[in-house]
């Protein structure tokens, strides 16, 4: 029984339900994890995800900000919210599903973005996404490093210097910058996490899954970093079959700025 899982961050799911519709129909993940969906869970568009297929639904909004949503075509079989840094945002959705033999848990987390200045000390949102990476750390320190995990999400953060456009000239920006590029290294090494973009494209190789706004044609300038990303734990690396990043989905009408990062996992 093999895996398709997506990850995207869709930037307010009731402005794009339509393009994740799209999505859906042409790739058909077994499971779909969204960030940013900016909805409270009471005004969260089921309806065109449960007439595809995905009866299991666990959602983490709040009004107008963050949000999470894990949407599956497999039963759940427990769920989980955490609340990280005690600011009861909506960040994290966690969902055990039947895998190949067993069971495989899977986290969902939109790690904040930081601002704009990479200084934790006039910069209080920075602070808080530093914070974040902490206690992300020693919350997974090893518990998931024997079992079959996967923890994806919008971790806002490109952490190799092929994961941006231009690794000298974003040093000092935010989302690149070696104090956060260094946790979120620590943060997958403690838990002994394969990058499944990675596992695929060598390190070298330029790899996005988000283009700002601001680009007149932002496939020209391809100014782009990989902020969007899928972690397996040790038992499924063995079992990783393909990783997509569609970023064709960046040219849809009225796109999210974040492009789907598509995994699949074989089964066992």
């Amino acid at each position: 029984m093999s895996l398709t899982v997506a990850s995207w961050n869709i930037n307010s799911v009731r402005l794009r339900s339509r393009q994740v519709g799209l999505f859906l129909d042409r790739y058909r993940p077994d499971v779909l994890c969204l960030q940013e969906t900016k909805c409270p869970d009471n005004r969260f568009p089921l309806k065109p995800f449960r007439a595809r297929g995905y009866s299991d639904v666990l959602l983490n909004g709040q009004k107008g900000y963050h949000g999470v949503a894990t949407l599956s075509r497999r039963p759940f079989l427990a769920t989980n919210k955490r609340d990280f840094c005690g600011k009861g945002d909506a960040r994290h959705a966690a969902v055990t599903i039947p895998d190949a033999g067993g069971e495989v848990t899977l986290h969902n987390v939109y790690v904040p973005s930081g601002g704009d200045v990479p200084d934790p000390t006039v910069n209080d949102k920075f602070a808080h996404k530093l914070a974040f990476l902490d206690e992300m750390k020693a919350w997974l320190n090893g518990s998931e490093t024997d079992r079959p995990a996967i923890l994806v999400g919008d971790l806002n953060v490109a952490p190799h210097p092929a994961d941006v456009w231009s690794h000298k000239q974003l040093l000092d920006v935010v989302s690149h910058t070696p104090v956060e590029t260094e946790r979120l290294n620590a943060l997958q090494a403690v838990g002994d996490w394969t990058d499944a973009i990675r596992h695929f494209a060598p390190p070298e190789e330029k790899v996005f899954t988000w283009w700002s706004y601001r680009a007149r044609d932002w496939r020209a300038s391809n100014r782009g970093r990989r902020l969007d990303h899928i972690w397996v734990t040790r038992p499924l690396a063995g079992r990783l079959e393909s990783a997509e990043i569609v970023s064709a989905t960046r040219s849809w009408k009225r796109p999210s700025d974040h492009v789907p990062v598509v995994v699949r996992i074989g089964s066992a």
